[in-house]
């Protein structure tokens, strides 16, 4: 008798992540930068808060690249506090007893909204490299979708760090009668060749992981951890400044007295990193790591706009003329952001001058790089409140909903 043979394994089922999900272009699919379409999708989210009657308090949060939806709560995979709970919650900057704040895990992500990790309905298995590559522009359609869908036709504010701040520009530039006050903190206005430089490293070191598979490692039972775990490896050490890092590590050994002429972490820093890594996989899909960093390296809002980042910024006037953007603008660097350097926030600022658009801006003073917007940083915490409230204040919105 002939033995069957083995089954191939299939996927392991996906775990069922609390919160909400909508289910989007239904009617018709929303149609992506690269050429291609989506839908009907799924977008998971949160959201914090009471929506006034008014639907006027709503404040959307984007999240930056290995963020996800769990903005202000305990994350149900991790455990861990939410990303900007520092930031969003009761008597916090964002003030939850103010405002109604939503978060959406990004289309290509993996907490539940459409990705490579999900299930292509079209042949009942995960999209893998099938799934369309998307852009920054995609993913806030996306979320445009989702306030349709939730009955709101204007934010009162969109903000967001990194590629949140990416977001943050892209839906002043293509929603702006969508969007009161827009805060793009620690971003850019495009993806520099040395950013785009240590996305290729991680990628690399994901595809060349053997359990890579050519993206097609769930339905073969296998997780390129490996590569994944290096990718955050090499991104962890861009979001850290020097001095931070000296600060935190110096030279200092890991569990022993004397270096050990082997290859083992000799030092805290290495140990550190590899933590970061381990725990990283846990939480995230390999692939989504692939398509949302070349998400972040295709943005460049002033290629979209003729070479000219004015442009983006501008909006139809009367007589057919151009004015200047209606939404009123925070735009916030930090001083040791050597991965979103001061001076892209500035070029910001200039193009935002050049239409005489309400902007403000400040350089905070801190030595913790580019993670600084999600560390207590008190100096910051004081100028978006500052700033939402001076807006709340304009926009007459009461202290508490109700």
């Amino acid at each position: 008798m002939v033995p069957s043979p083995s089954p191939v394994p299939g996927p392991a089922p996906a775990p069922v992540l609390p919160g909400h999900r909508a289910v989007l272009a239904a009617d018709a699919p929303m149609r992506l930068d690269g050429g291609g379409s989506l839908g009907p999708f799924t977008l998971a989210y949160q959201t914090y808060g009471q929506l006034n009657a008014a639907k006027s308090n709503a404040v959307l949060v984007c999240h930056a690249l290995t963020g996800d939806q769990y903005v202000a709560e305990t994350h149900p995979v991790t455990g861990k506090p939410g990303w900007w709970e520092l930031m969003v919650g009761p008597g916090r900057p964002i003030d939850t007893d103010r405002y109604f704040v939503i978060c959406a895990n990004v289309i290509g992500g993996c907490m539940g909204s459409a990705g490579p990790k999900e299930v292509d309905p079209a042949t009942g298995r995960p999209w893998g490299l099938g799934f369309p590559v998307i852009t920054v522009a995609d993913m806030v359609r996306a979320q445009a979708l989702l306030l349709d869908h939730l009955g709101i036709d204007q934010l009162f504010a969109v903000i967001g760090g990194s590629m949140g701040g990416m977001q943050v520009l892209q839906w002043a530039a293509a929603y702006p009668e969508r969007v009161f006050a827009a805060l793009p903190i620690a971003t850019a206005a495009r993806h520099s060749a040395q950013n785009i430089a240590f996305h290729e490293v991680g990628r690399q070191a994901i595809m060349a992981d053997p359990d890579w598979r050519g993206g097609d490692y769930m339905a073969n039972g296998t997780k390129p951890t490996r590569g994944l775990a290096v990718a955050r490896m090499a991104a962890h050490i861009t979001y850290l400044s020097e001095p931070a890092l000296h600060r935190k590590f110096g030279r200092n050994l890991q569990d022993r007295q004397r270096i050990s002429f082997g290859f083992d972490a000799d030092f805290q820093v290495e140990s550190y990193l590899r933590h970061q890594g381990i725990t990283f996989v846990e939480r995230f899909d390999a692939n989504s790591y692939l398509y949302i960093t070349r998400a972040m390296d295709y943005f460049d809002l002033a290629a979209e706009h003729g070479g000219v980042l004015a442009d983006a910024f501008r909006v139809p006037g009367a007589g057919g003329g151009r004015r200047g953007t209606p939404v009123r603008f925070c735009v916030v660097s930090f001083s040791s952001d050597w991965l979103f350097p001061t001076p892209e926030s500035r070029a910001i600022v200039h193009a935002l001058n050049a239409v005489a658009a309400n902007v403000s801006f400040v350089e905070v003073q801190s030595d913790k790089g580019h993670d600084a917007f999600l560390l207590d940083e008190p100096e910051f915490y004081q100028v978006i409140r500052g700033f939402l409230d001076g807006c709340a204040a304009h926009r007459g919105l009461p202290r508490k909903v109700g």
